[in-house]
Order: structure tokens, then sequence, then C-alpha cells
């Protein structure tokens, strides 16, 4: 996900798209130990963009206070 995407989604929007990243991220942790992905990269994408997300939810947040 690029940061002009997150930054045009509302609030309440980034929180499920958090939730269901890190859902996805534990998902491929589990189908890792089982069966080796091909590329592991996915694994650093996925948390980037997560921390990319929680940083824009909590500016957001901020802005609205």
């Amino acid at each position: 996900m690029k940061v002009s995407e997150a930054r045009e989604m509302s609030v309440a929007d980034l929180r499920d798209r958090i939730q269901i990243e890190k859902a996805n991220l534990d998902s491929m942790k589990i189908n890792h130990a089982i069966s080796p992905l091909e590329d592991t990269s996915k694994f650093k994408k996925t948390r980037r963009d997560i921390a990319r997300m929680i940083t824009i939810l909590a500016q957001k947040e901020k802005e609205q206070n």
C-alpha cells in the first residue's frame, strides 16, 4: 500500500485495514512454517505497510483532537 492511498482512507477504514493486514501477516508466518515461501521479503513489506498505516492513523487521530 502506498502512503497516498493510506492518507485517503478514513480512520475507520485504516483500523479495519490494519487488522486485516495483521491477520494476513500471521497467516503468512504460519504458512511459512509449514512450507517455506518463495519470496520471504513479503514479511518485511507487510510489516512496513502495517507500521505506515499505524503512523498515518495516529496522525489523523491527532488532527481530529
